[in-house]
């Protein structure tokens, strides 16, 4: 080791030149010669890794080792056997300069940290790329445990940089962390928050990507396409992207339309306002009439025949309508609507179907329709909604029933 030390520096003196240059000439030599020898035998190992790899991921079946080539794991592994010869003659190279020695030797193990972070960095990448290749991983929020693993790891690689950089033995180091604890939390707050937020929706599997969600405080409405650390990302129909914080999920109310994807069918559910005024007791002929629909009209008469056997029995004086049991339009016209959804092709018989009337308000009286269509798509679903209210709202007339709205100038006019 000696020889090799001061291979040149003895010739150099025998030449006549000054010790001390020759040390400087000497020194120089040897970390070209270093660098050389580094860089050919990085460039060796990282064609026979890389060589060796492609050829066992062409025979293999699984794609995991095409994606440790396309994270460059190989070529991260390659640097290891350079750096570790690095690290043993650096100390050769610059032996007549402590000094320096030390700062390289330094700058060497910071670079062996960081190169350990590389290769992790670069396996973890892989890991959730072959994760994201599987059907049962495919809508978990991978990324950002792949986050939160990298970044406890930088936190570990640059306490240990700096522990090296400055002398402070490792532990010591951490130990004395304990004072700045606050400054810490508060600096990564929301990568904290963001941390316990994945973890609690990938539990209670609130969110997966793929979902359609509705979140009104942040104006998302459409499909997850990426869950990480500190955010979700939500592609809306309009084809822009909203960005939501990742604890926002957990802190505020949103809307998950996974349970209705998964259904049988998409609900309808939308009202009728009808003016109060218009509502009124059926008389014979407006029954008569009425038996001419034929989605009722079996209805009819068997409700006919139950009121005038009951008024028939309590001898109930019709001389006015509102003795005894009659039949009013609004309630026939909520018979034919049931009727009317029972009959429609587009509308799911499996699942609730009803025809309601809500509390009257100011606007008048409520008649929702709740049901489900077979057809969950989006647009198919608007029209088969539009077509049921044309049709309701077209029937209106032949029950003597109108739709309250506000007046207009023409009203007015």
């Amino acid at each position: 080791m000696d020889s090799i030390k001061h291979m040149l520096f003895d010739y150099l003196v025998s030449q006549g030149i000054s010790e001390s240059t020759a040390k400087y000439l000497n020194m120089l030599a040897l970390l070209i010669l270093l660098l050389l020898i580094v860089f050919i035998i990085d460039f060796i190992i990282r064609r026979i890794i890389r060589g060796a790899f492609t050829q066992f991921a062409i025979k293999s079946k699984t794609n995991f080792d095409d994606l440790l080539i396309t994270n460059k794991v190989p070529r991260n592994v390659a640097h290891i056997i350079p750096l570790l010869i690095a690290l043993k003659f650096a100390p050769i190279v610059f032996f007549d300069f402590p000094e320096s020695d030390v700062v390289i030797e330094t700058g060497l193990q910071v670079f062996a940290i960081i190169l350990t972070l590389w290769i992790a960095r670069s396996l973890l990448n892989t890991l959730k790329d072959y994760l994201k290749t599987l059907p049962r991983f495919k809508d978990k929020p991978i990324d950002s445990y792949i986050q939160v693993f990298m970044i406890f790891a930088w936190l570990g690689g640059i306490m240990s940089a700096i522990a090296i950089i400055t002398g402070i033995p490792f532990l010591k180091f951490v130990t004395g962390l304990g004072a700045i604890s606050a400054v810490i939390i508060l600096v990564f707050k929301d990568t904290i928050l963001g941390f316990v937020a994945s973890i609690q929706v990938s539990i209670n599997d609130m969110v997966r990507i793929g979902d359609w969600i509705t979140f009104e405080k942040y104006g998302a409405d459409g499909d997850v396409t990426e869950i990480t650390l500190a955010t979700v990302k939500v592609q809306n129909f309009d084809k822009t992207i909203t960005t939501i914080p990742t604890y926002a999920l957990i802190s505020d109310s949103f809307k998950n339309w996974r349970g209705m994807v998964n259904s049988d069918g998409r609900r309808i559910k939308r009202a009728l306002y009808i003016k109060q005024d218009c509502v009124k007791y059926l008389s014979e002929e407006d029954v008569d009439k009425l038996k001419n629909i034929q989605l009722i009209s079996s209805y009819l008469n068997k409700r006919q025949k139950d009121i005038d056997s009951y008024n028939a029995n309590n001898e109930i004086d019709k001389a006015l309508f509102i003795n005894g049991r009659n039949l009013t339009n609004i309630g026939v016209f909520r018979k034919y609507i049931d009727s009317y959804l029972k009959n429609h092709s587009a509308i799911n018989k499996d699942m609730m179907i009803m025809a309601r009337q809500l509390a009257p308000t100011t606007q008048g009286i409520p008649l929702e329709i709740y049901a489900f269509s077979s057809d969950k798509r989006w647009e198919n679903y608007e029209y088969i909604m539009s077509d049921i209210f044309d049709h309701l709202i077209a029937s209106l007339s032949y029950f003597d029933l109108e739709i309250f709205e506000l007046p207009s100038n023409s009203n007015f006019k």
